[in-house]
């Protein structure tokens, strides 16, 4: 019996790269392209950078310094020290209007948050005569603030006007009629931003809750407004420092009256500089309007988590 033949021997083939070796280059080329997909150059913010330091961060810096100083509009300005600050603490006024502007501000964010969340969910839906009447609803923030002031103005004089009362005469209505017209202009653009923000909730989380029986009050306190939570906070920020820079309407409008009932910070920045010619002190008053807002922004980014918050989309 003949022994087997042994296997005939094979050309060694060369080895080919597989998956498993080309993996972490694929990998890191991919991250690469990834890291500068969507990311343009820093050299696009240069323009919006120096237009923001020119209109912005170069004012601010002058009233700050103007803020200790004595001046008049005229001459060169004088250091006073501390003086300025110690007359804005020291200003009975000063506590007034403080007051009046903080009041007004929790009076707008009532009256237009829950009007401007009502139609920017209801706008939300895609019927078109919502389209037609969100366009239309849009139109009053297109108008200026001087425009709208003025049309008011009219339309509330107690001799040509349409209410035959002096509701600007007295505390309470010049004050309501300051929340109003405010509420009037602003409405709109808030309105956009809560339709923008109802539109990005997934429709599978309303029909989920349409199986378990949920009813539309339902589903709009329980997915709408916590879906909604940091258009919330995003709206009440610019809101907020909105109302603490109320002017137009109020010198259009009250011109701070009766008395000085309606007299917010804003305004009492304008006497100071337009009326007594003191800018040093109007200065200061801007400057404590200028950190107010801040620091009331960054408390609420802060105490709503709003600043925690990571799209899912970012970088692309």
């Amino acid at each position: 019996m003949s022994a087997p033949s042994p296997p005939s021997p094979t050309k060694a083939r060369p080895t080919e790269p597989t998956a498993t070796t080309s993996a972490p280059h694929a990998r890191s080329s991919r991250s690469s392209k990834s890291s500068t997909v969507g990311r343009p150059h820093a050299a696009w913010a240069l323009p919006g950078v120096l237009f923001f330091a020119f209109f912005a961060v170069v004012p601010m810096g002058l009233a700050f310094y103007l803020s200790f100083t004595s001046w008049d509009g005229l001459g060169d300005p004088q250091p006073v020290g501390l003086d300025n600050w110690r007359k804005l603490l020291n200003d009975d006024r000063m506590v007034q209007s403080l007051w009046l502007t903080v009041l007004l501000t929790a009076a707008s964010w009532v009256f237009q948050t829950v009007i401007a969340l009502l139609l920017g969910v209801w706008a939300a839906g895609r019927q078109r005569n919502r389209a037609i009447l969100s366009a239309i609803f849009f139109v009053p923030f297109l108008l200026s603030s001087t425009a709208i002031a003025l049309l008011f103005y009219a339309l509330l004089d107690p001799n040509f006007g349409i209410i035959q009362e002096n509701i600007l005469g007295s505390s309470s209505g010049a004050f309501l009629a300051i929340v109003f017209v405010g509420g009037w202009q602003f409405i709109p653009f808030h309105t956009l931003i809560y339709q923008g923000g109802a539109r990005q909730i997934p429709e599978v989380l309303y029909q989920a809750a349409a199986i378990d029986g949920a009813g539309r009050y339902r589903q709009f306190f329980s997915i709408t407004l916590p879906q909604l939570r940091h258009t919330v906070t995003t709206s009440t920020v610019l809101l907020v420092v909105g109302s603490l820079t109320y002017f137009e309407t109020v010198l259009i409008l009250t011109k701070g009256g009766p008395g000085t009932d309606t007299a917010i910070l804003p305004y009492l920045m304008y006497e100071a500089g337009f009326k007594s010619y003191d800018f040093g002190y109007a200065s200061a008053i801007a400057s404590f309007l200028v950190v107010a807002a801040t620091g009331l922004s960054l408390i609420l980014v802060r105490l709503t988590g709003f600043g925690s918050m990571r799209s899912t989309r970012e970088g692309m």
